[in-house]
């Protein structure tokens, strides 16, 4: 994969002319990595979407039951919005397949770099295939899995009938033989389900039902990427010598694809003596435990500092509050007066843009949150979710007045690594509502969210009652309306964000 700019690319795909026959199918095992130009402007747009797409793919592969019509439904909408490809023989979508193509690599460049990443997206690129193949007709089935060497052929209809006895009483669940599609299959490829006797055997070939190809294409398809993951962990070496790539593939592994909340239009409109309060109603779980500490130890360590200064800032306060704020509680400590000004108040200026190189930096979102500077002994930042204990999770859950099959489900998914998803069940409990119709992928935009829901945006299914947790006195204040525009990188405000961590190392 080579880089361009915009102009080179398009100048080149004049003179290629109609390129369609490179992907003749929609679906591919992804085996031979793109050799043309690429612009850094396309190769950036293009992971991002992806990823985006795989956020999707993850979020609905907890929430729905997978191949179910609603998930089928969600899933394709969005192929359609990010211009995937949806359509097995849509003549005009080779743009599409294209950038299905080369942003599954750039992604596979990105998340090669750890084992927990690879975990990742192997799994989600597994569930978009399954719905991809799914989609497809049983003609176009037989030309992809010629396309990808699994030439399995479709027994006929006489072969069917001779062996209908067999092949129901060998296939758990079959009744109907004469319905059902067969494939001849060798014994190789089958080895799965010939362990759980779940298919039948002759000379050397299993005969494996429609329903049950799509297992032995994943299989294979895992097995391709897997291998294909490891290889390309090993050359990262030379890819992380180009200036261009490295910062962006970094970036990406840890990418926040939602809205910016640096700049927000409620500057002001939250006064001190509200956050307690707010913090128990629409704080997420990983600001509530800062703010619990901040109030219990008059202090935070620069971790802590750096992630929940950063939050309420995006959440409205302004400069003169946050100076306020900061300091009221840190005097109430070991630190005076005097050492506040000279040792913290320069950071908190800094982090409002009005010292230093006056960068507006932003709130952390949940991938920094997760997947960078772990908290040690004696730091309360990072995701409870993720950096907590799960005996000590499941204490605070309680003490939050999580029942206990909500707890249960939190703690299911915090045992399969979907931490975000985790957070995003706890705002369902919070706040009595069965489907919040959002992906959570921002501290912020949690409570954006919380308060929108709460001031009536969007309709409650009880009416909130002291009981200690989210279900509180309602707190009526103006919905929370932060911008829209995604970014596409936040490559820059990570890189002078790491600037500002000097500013924050006292203790």
């Amino acid at each position: 994969m080579e880089f361009s700019s915009g102009r080179a690319r398009l100048k080149q795909a004049r003179l290629a002319g109609d390129r369609r026959e490179l992907y003749p199918h929609s679906l591919q095992f992804y085996l031979d990595p793109p050799t043309e130009n690429v612009s850094l402007v396309e190769f950036e747009s293009f992971a991002i979407d992806r990823l985006k797409l795989l956020k999707v793919v993850e979020n609905l592969g907890v929430s729905y039951v997978r191949n179910s019509d609603s998930y089928k439904t969600k899933l394709g909408a969005e192929l359609r919005k990010l211009k995937f490809p949806y359509k097995a023989l849509a003549e005009d979508d080779y743009e599409a397949r294209r950038k299905d193509h080369i942003s599954h690599f750039i992604l596979r460049l990105a998340y090669c770099q750890s084992e927990d990443l690879r975990r990742w997206f192997l799994q989600q690129e597994m569930d978009l295939l399954r719905y991809r193949f799914s989609e497809l007709t049983e003609s176009l089935r037989q030309k992809f899995l010629e396309h990808v060497n699994l030439p399995f052929e479709a027994i006929s209809e006489d072969l069917k009938n001779e062996l209908a006895n067999e092949l129901c009483t060998s296939t758990p669940g079959m009744t109907k033989v004469k319905e059902q599609m067969f494939y001849k299959v060798g014994l190789a490829d089958a080895v799965d389900l010939f362990r759980a006797r779940r298919v039948f055997i002759k000379d050397g070939f299993a005969y494996v039902p429609h329903k049950e190809i799509d297992a032995i294409v994943l299989n294979n398809y895992r097995t391709k990427l897997s291998k294909a993951l490891a290889l390309t962990a090993r050359s990262l070496p030379s890819i992380q010598s180009d200036e261009r790539l490295q910062p962006l593939l970094n970036h990406l592994s840890h990418s926040y694809v939602g809205p910016d909340y640096s700049v927000q239009k409620n500057t002001g409109k939250i006064s001190l003596e509200q956050i307690d309060a707010l913090s128990g109603k629409s704080f997420p779980l990983c600001m509530r435990q800062l703010h619990k500490a901040l109030r219990d130890n008059h202090h935070l360590r620069h971790g802590g500092r750096m992630q929940y200064g950063l939050f309420l800032k995006g959440i409205g306060l302004t400069l003169e509050q946050a100076l306020e704020f900061w300091k009221k509680e840190f005097i109430r400590g070991k630190v005076d007066a005097d050492k506040f000004d000279k040792g913290y108040a320069y950071s908190i200026r800094h982090s409002y843009g009005k010292e230093g190189k006056r960068t507006d930096y932003t709130p952390y979102s949940c991938m920094k949150i997760i997947m960078s500077n772990p908290p040690s002994q004696g730091d309360y930042h990072g995701c409870p979710f993720r950096h907590s204990d799960p005996e000590l999770l499941k204490q605070k859950l309680q003490s939050y007045k999580i029942p206990p099959s909500g707890i249960t489900q939190i703690l299911e998914l915090v045992k399969g690594m979907h931490y975000q998803l985790a957070c995003q069940k706890y705002f369902e409990l919070m706040h009595d509502v069965d489907d919040i119709g959002f992906s959570l992928n921002h501290p912020n935009q949690y409570f954006t969210e919380s308060q929108r829901l709460l001031s009536g945006g969007r309709e409650l299914k009880k009416e909130p009652s002291n009981s200690g947790n989210s279900h509180q006195k309602s707190y009526s204040q103006e919905s929370m309306n932060s911008s829209s525009a995604p970014t596409s990188s936040n490559t820059t405000a990570d890189a002078e964000l790491e600037g500002l961590e000097a500013y924050f190392t006292e203790d």
